[in-house]
């Protein structure tokens, strides 16, 4: 596979973009002293690449009540249930983020709740999916990195 190659101006516009895919054309156009053409071209070129895939929106939960965060390894029966519990987990809105893994969890969840009492009631709704053995619960006490610029700057450094 080809690799798509970016140059400075591309750079440039994918860390304003990160910072807030909101941000319209001309606003990048004026910043980068080229023409919003050329954002919009360089943008959709990008996209037919896939290098941008969509745009997200970054909510504070938080703000909404729920600012206890934990992380859940998740033990199986048998490694032939992973699609059947990662099915079940998608049910569970709570968890936000879960990866198959190698090493010591099957499942690695990230849980989002109100209070200890609510991660309580999450984790046990977890417990009691089919093909789950065990789990194992760590309280986020605070996220010190989230950061989606390091890693973009790390890779236009190798190119």
């Amino acid at each position: 596979m080809k690799k798509f190659m970016l140059d400075e101006i591309d750079h440039q516009i994918l860390d304003i973009l990160i910072e807030n895919a909101r941000t319209p054309f001309t606003d990048i156009a004026k910043k980068l002293l080229v023409s919003a053409g050329t954002i919009h071209v360089r943008v959709k070129k990008m996209e037919d690449e896939g290098i941008i895939q969509g745009s997200t929106l970054t909510l504070n939960y938080e703000k909404m009540g729920y600012s206890f965060i934990a992380h859940v390894g998740v033990f199986l029966e048998k490694t032939s249930m992973t699609q059947n519990v990662i099915t079940n987990l998608r049910l569970i809105p709570n968890v936000t983020v879960a990866y198959v893994t190698a090493g010591k969890y099957n499942i690695f969840c990230k849980v989002r709740a109100k209070g200890t009492s609510d991660a309580k009631d999450i984790i046990y709704q977890i417990d009691e999916i089919p093909g789950v053995s065990r789990t194992e619960t760590m309280i986020a006490l605070e996220e010190s990195i989230n950061d989606k610029k390091r890693m973009m700057h790390a890779i236009f450094k190798e190119l």
